[in-house]
């Protein structure tokens, strides 16, 4: 609960979804059905997550900054 409450809130985003896709992957090894849809759709979330990092109101932007990747219109002539 407390890893749902830091993606809520967006507090080390990237270390989260990390934790939860890794709880994602246990889960599904150790699960006993045959459909583990679910499990799986919880790792893809979280990979997302992780991937995407934070948005622009989250706490980690507050905390460490909001980033910005400007890309080049052009490659800069040499």
């Amino acid at each position: 609960m407390a890893l749902g409450a830091f993606l809520l809130i967006g507090f080390l985003t990237p270390l989260t979804g990390a934790l939860i896709s890794a709880a994602g992957i246990f889960s599904a090894l150790l699960s006993q059905n045959d459909s583990i849809a679910v499990e799986i759709y919880t790792i893809i979330l979280a990979a997302a997550i992780f991937l995407l990092g934070p948005g622009a109101f989250s706490l980690d932007a507050r905390l460490f900054g909001r980033r910005e990747i400007v890309i080049a219109k052009s490659a800069p002539d040499k």
